[in-house]
């Protein structure tokens, strides 16, 4: 078992920035931020292999989110600029043990923390 837990969410006014984390109790191979809006499907946002292998990132905010992690910490991060009122969502840390690059679909991951509120208001 894997406990995530998420902390960052905020409001912020559009352009704006934001730092999200995700602590884990555990290192994990494959981590992914997802979000869902109110009425919207829950949609991958970002995933990484390992410490930066397979970067993946959804089209609609490649250029302005950047996914890391620090291994030591088993801590996952997702760094937000230029934010849009779109990208207003409950943001949620998943992972997984397998070793999986570029999935961005909710099946692959086991592992899913609580959410972080994100709000962006123009």
């Amino acid at each position: 078992q894997v406990q995530l837990v998420e902390s960052g969410g905020g409001s912020v006014l559009a352009g704006g920035s934001l730092r999200l984390s995700c602590a884990a109790s555990r290192y994990i191979a494959t981590v992914a931020w997802f979000r869902q809006a109110p009425g919207k499907e829950r949609e991958g946002v970002a995933t990484m292999v390992g410490s930066g292998g397979v970067i993946t990132y959804t089209n609609s905010v490649k250029g302005r989110f950047t996914i890391s992690r620090d291994i030591e910490k088993d801590t996952l991060f997702l760094q937000m600029d230029n934010l849009k009122p779109e990208d207003s969502a409950m943001y949620y840390c998943a992972a997984t043990d397998e070793i999986i690059g570029g999935r961005l679909d909710m099946a692959t991951y086991n592992y899913w923390g609580q959410g972080t509120q994100v709000t962006v208001s123009s």
